[in-house]
This record gives C-alpha cells, structure tokens and sequence, in this order.
C-alpha cells in the first residue's frame, strides 16, 4: 500500500539538497543512490547505519507525517489539494544551524519562526481526511510507551506524536547516533556545511510517495507557494 507524506524540502538544483543528499546517500527527487562526502567517515561501514533512516526519506522536514490514504480518497484528490493549499502560502526564509534533535543531527532554524510553525500546525489539520486510521502495527511501530500522554494522544489523533507543541522543524542527517558516534560525526558534518550556504526558503511543499513499506520515499509533486 502507498504511503504519502508532505515534506518541505531545498530545490534540488540547491547546494544544500545536493550536500544533504550526498550525506544520506539518497537523492529523493531521482530515486537514486548518489556518492557519500569524500571524507574516510563516510566510507566506514557504520556510515551506512548512520543514514540508514533518514535515507528512506531524502533530504527533508516533515510537515505531515506519512500515511496511507483513507478510503474514498485519491492520489489525484491529495495533489489537487496540495496545489489549492501551495497557493494560499508564502515564502518563509529560514537561517539554518547543524544540532541535536533528540538523538540525531539536524539542520533546525537558528531562531523560531512563527510562520513555519503555523504551515506545519495548517499541514497537519488541513490533510487529516486524507489519512487512513493507523493500523495497529503502525501504531506500534512508533513505540507509543515510551512518549508521554500528550503525545499519545496526537498519535492517536492525527496520526504523528509531533505535532504541535511538540513539533520542531528539522532536516535530519543522520539516524539515532549514540554519544561516541555522535562526537566523531558533528565536526565532519560542521566541515562539509560550511562550504554550502545555510540558508532555505520555504516556498514550496513537496509530495512524496513510498511504494512499499520497505521501500524509500520518492518525490511525486512540488507545489510552490503563491509569490
């Protein structure tokens, strides 16, 4: 069963996507494996794991968690709906800075933007209806006993424990790193951000779609915001 989810995400012809592309190994807009940074760190096998998880979905920042559509919907529906919603929109511009969120490295704001909170909290509630009930397995699969109450109830809600008052706007690039791991990476990742401008536009939102549960997320549409 297909999978959608809705991502804000650099231009691909952007150094920044390029860059974080090549750090997860994934170019979403291609759905192609693309070379790791020429740096010894990236070819170690444990780069691999690194980037496992942020792999399967590209470079990114979630605005609506994945889901499978409800019943009645369509693809085409969801796509009409993005590009109505794209148009109520304007640019947010963001200055970006490498830090943890939770166990991983991300690129996050430098400062909070109230504009990008609110798209997130309107992506959320406006493509509900788009989304199928999560299954028990899905559920499951985002470990609900270990969030707290608050967060139980918006994965029960709108099917993502991070929405909201909990939502942060991030760009992963890499997995859960443990403390050790985490020390050797961050100077390499400060390294290779530094010769790439950290600065995003938010002027768009992307469509993207992952075939199989195993499979990665691929970049179906790209809805650019009104000027």
């Amino acid at each position: 069963m297909t999978r959608y989810a809705i991502f804000a995400t650099p231009g691909a012809d952007s150094e920044l996507w390029q860059l974080g592309s090549s750090v997860l190994g994934y170019d979403a807009v291609t759905g192609l494996d693309v070379p790791f940074p020429e740096h010894p760190l990236f070819h170690d096998p444990l780069s691999l794991a690194w980037s496992a998880e942020p792999r399967r979905y590209g470079l990114h920042a979630t605005l609506k968690a994945p889901f499978a559509l409800a019943e009645g919907r369509t693809a085409t529906q969801l796509r009409d709906a993005l590009a109505a919603f794209a148009a109520t929109r304007h640019p947010v511009a963001i200055d970006l800075t490498l830090s943890v969120v939770g166990h991983v490295l991300a690129l996050v704001p430098a400062e909070p933007l109230e504009p990008l909170q609110h798209l997130a909290d309107d992506c959320v509630r406006h493509f509900d209806p788009f989304r199928a009930p999560l299954t028990a397995e899905d559920r499951e699969r985002r470990h609900p006993e270990g969030l707290i109450e608050r967060q139980v109830e918006s994965l029960d809600t709108w099917g993502d424990p991070y929405v909201f008052d909990d939502f942060q706007f991030h760009l992963p690039l890499t997995g859960d790193l443990d403390p050790a791991d985490r020390h050797r990476l961050e100077p390499v990742l400060r390294g290779l951000l530094a010769a790439v401008p950290l600065r995003l536009t938010v002027d768009a939102v992307s469509l993207v779609a992952q075939e199989d549960p195993e499979g990665r997320f691929k970049a179906r549409d790209r809805f650019a915001f009104a000027g």
